[in-house]
């Protein structure tokens, strides 16, 4: 008799950013990944802060309308030489959190050193690096963009083996230098 096959969980990743907000959906069956669409959220350089974090959180409310993922898994802002910067990165990432937690999804957040550590292999990865990686794991035939690439190689760390990390952040436990402590 054959094992019953699992059924696939949907990942969705998030790449945040004010001007591009990165996505990309993946399926993971055991221990396979497929692609199911990336692209980004454009917001209008020259629009309101509110109105650009509005494009933001309908464009997140649209992607998961139209293709239901179980998880989402969020990227970490890092700090800025220029703290206004940080600023305005952090807000995106914050329109796009509770876009999610509005849609009900559990979110997991990782670092840009864990996403690449879980794809590349390792932390100082260029973006160039993290491309070819993502379209050699989902066997795509064309490269994705910088931001769908970066949100694709978020859900694939949550696939392999983030959703143990998301648990674990939420019973008391923090990343620090990338690590779990």
């Amino acid at each position: 008799m054959k094992p019953a096959a699992s059924a696939p969980i949907r990942i969705l990743g998030i790449d945040p950013g004010l001007r591009s907000t990165g996505f990309g959906i993946i399926d993971k069956t055991g221990g396979k990944l497929a692609y199911i669409a990336s692209g980004c959220i454009r917001t209008d350089a020259e629009g309101s802060l509110p109105q650009r974090i509005k494009t933001i959180i309908d464009g997140i409310a649209e992607i998961v309308a139209t293709y239901r993922p179980q998880q989402a898994a969020v990227e970490i802002v890092f700090v800025n030489v220029n703290p206004q910067s940080t600023l305005l990165l952090g807000q995106a990432r914050g329109a796009a959190i509770a876009a999610l937690v509005a849609s009900d999804l559990p979110v997991a957040e990782y670092t840009a050193l864990q996403v690449k550590q879980a794809v590349v292999g390792h932390g100082k990865a260029a973006k160039e690096q993290v491309q070819a990686m993502v379209t050699r794991l989902l066997a795509l035939s064309g490269t994705p963009s910088a931001d769908a690439a970066d949100a694709l190689a978020c859900a694939i760390a949550h696939a392999h083996g983030g959703q143990g990390m998301g648990v674990l952040a939420t019973l008391g436990r923090r990343v620090r230098g990338g690590r779990l402590v």
